[in-house]
């Protein structure tokens, strides 16, 4: 029986049908034994007889690849950039991803993370809990000036969610050559010291916001991050907080999950545990998508693969 191994932890947790779907297309299913991301060692481990990946956000380099008997990955979520797209091209991996699926739930969680450190939410509902009746003065997201860096769908919807909310949006994106107004584009050293936040959507894992870029940034300001781990440089980051030029900060994603950093220390700093698709809608339109594009894949000719026809979910 063909096997296909399952690398996000969480798969399957909110919904069992896209699992059930694969066995009931004839194939073995071999589900992430660590709950978290896989190493690449332990990838390697559990490679060996796997035809099909369903991959989080594990390193799919040459090396992987070239080792594998992979013959398609579907990746389950946005970004492409953990894999190296020139190798499987190379070796004929198919590689598909669900683009669309988690653009409305990150961009709320978004929305949320901001208006939780502008209202200064967490402090308050700690003091409450502990006993103390705190009530600390917030801001709101109207009038404030918000970068919007990677303008791709979830930078876009975003801005829209912002707009509402009556913010000024400046969108920063090297790929993006005009946008709808009342959005502004400008380049990322125009729009930093004019941002009251910066929020990042970006895709790829080069650092964004550096050193030198932080010192930029408008004094008082937050940045959020809801991309990829290495898009703000962590060290940098701690020192724009201990220094008071940023006065806070979200970050949901980070280079080594589970985080244990030192951005754990700054009260000022609120932490999700990558979480930014992570909706029970979000994760069945995802997943299932994920699977299907798994299923489409192996079946394109010269796969080597036939599966039972039982007919696709929600056909």
């Amino acid at each position: 029986m063909p096997r296909i191994l399952i690398g996000p932890s969480s798969f399957g947790v909110v919904d069992a049908a896209p699992l059930q779907r694969l066995r009931d297309a004839g194939f073995d299913v071999l589900q992430n034994p660590f709950g978290r991301k896989l190493s690449t060692q332990e990838l390697m481990e559990l490679l060996p007889g796997v035809i099909g990946l369903v991959a989080g956000l594990e390193s799919l380099d040459r090396a992987v690849l070239e080792q594998s008997e992979l013959r398609a990955i579907s990746r389950c979520g946005a970004g492409t950039s953990n894999v190296d797209l020139d190798a499987a091209h190379r070796l004929g991996i198919v590689v598909r991803n669900t683009p669309a699926a988690p653009t409305a739930a990150v961009a709320e969680l978004t929305v949320a993370a901001m208006l939780a450190l502008l209202r200064q939410i967490l402090p308050m509902n700690a003091d409450l809990h502990a006993g103390r009746w705190t009530r600390l003065p917030g801001a709101q997201i109207e009038g404030r000036t918000v970068a919007v860096v990677g303008f791709g769908r979830v930078g876009r919807r975003v801005a829209a969610l912002l707009l509402a909310f009556g913010a000024k949006v400046i969108a920063v994106d090297p790929h993006v050559d005009r946008v709808d107004p009342p959005i502004e584009l400008a380049r990322l050293a125009d729009a930093l010291p004019r941002a009251d936040i910066v929020t990042l959507h970006a895709s790829g894992d080069e650092t964004i916001l550096g050193r030198a870029e932080l010192l930029r940034v408008k004094p008082g300001a937050l940045v959020l991050n809801c991309g990829r781990g290495g898009l703000v440089d962590e060290g940098a980051l701690c020192e724009a907080l201990d220094s008071g030029h940023l006065a806070g900060a979200w970050i949901d994603a980070f280079r080594d999950e589970p985080y244990r950093g030192p951005l754990t220390r700054y009260p000022q700093v609120l932490l999700t545990p990558h979480i930014g698709s992570f909706t029970v809608e979000c994760r069945r339109r995802m997943e299932m998508e994920a699977v299907e594009n798994l299923l489409d894949a192996l079946e394109r000719p010269g796969s080597g693969v036939e599966r039972a026809h039982t007919g696709r979910s929600g056909e």
